[in-house]
């Protein structure tokens, strides 16, 4: 059926309009895709200060360990710490790790081993998977993600699917896992994350 003038303009102007929605669409996407590579690749580039920003890490729950007793395969495991920051290990029971950095376990564990079950005991730890962290606020989707070395915020928020429309997107608030006081803080969104963070994006005034 031939289509009139003003029909057919008003065809045109509708499937331009659909191209701008689906283009904005896009658009969108591509931000977020760029926002999310470009923090990883920039994590990945910079291992040295990764390992400096958790250089003097505590330990803390849901944290994975390995722990090497050198010649004793028999002693050596990973472990995940529990709610508390323990982990059980054979001849000397339950250890309190929580709070303590790697290299206080490792002299921690020389000093339970010797002098009753090892009589010069060396023994190595090493960070398998940090805690992971917590985003709640104004992203598109809240909840834990594992840790990933050399992250800043704003790539954080990125892997949580972006901010929501309402969300203030220059600074965050956060507390940090290893806080006793569980101070929140204002961040810029530029700065890196820690082990388990607890992130909140804030809704902006308008």
């Amino acid at each position: 059926m031939t289509q009139t003038p003003l029909a057919l303009m008003a065809s045109n102007r509708n499937r331009r309009c659909g191209r701008r929605r689906i283009g904005g669409w896009l658009a969108g996407v591509q931000a977020v895709l760029l926002l999310l590579i470009s923090g990883l690749l920039h994590a990945q580039e910079s291992p040295a200060n990764d390992a400096d920003s958790v250089s003097g890490y505590q330990l803390g729950p849901r944290d994975r360990i390995s722990v090497t007793v050198f010649n004793h395969p028999d002693l050596s495991g990973e472990y995940v710490l529990d709610g508390n920051g323990r982990f059980s290990m054979p001849l000397i029971g339950v250890v309190d790790a929580g709070g303590k950095t790697p290299v206080e376990l490792e002299e921690v564990l020389v000093n339970r081993f010797r002098p009753d079950y090892l009589v010069n005991p060396r023994v190595s730890i090493e960070v398998r998977n940090y805690r992971p962290y917590y985003l709640i606020g104004e992203v598109q989707s809240t909840g834990s993600f594992p840790y990933v070395a050399g992250i800043t915020y704003l790539t954080a928020i990125a892997m949580a699917g972006g901010y929501s429309y309402r969300a203030k997107k220059d600074v965050v608030y956060v507390i940090r896992g290893d806080d006793p006081e569980q101070e929140e803080i204002k961040l810029d969104a530029n700065e890196k994350v820690q082990p388990g963070d607890i992130i909140r994006v804030a809704e902006r005034l308008f």
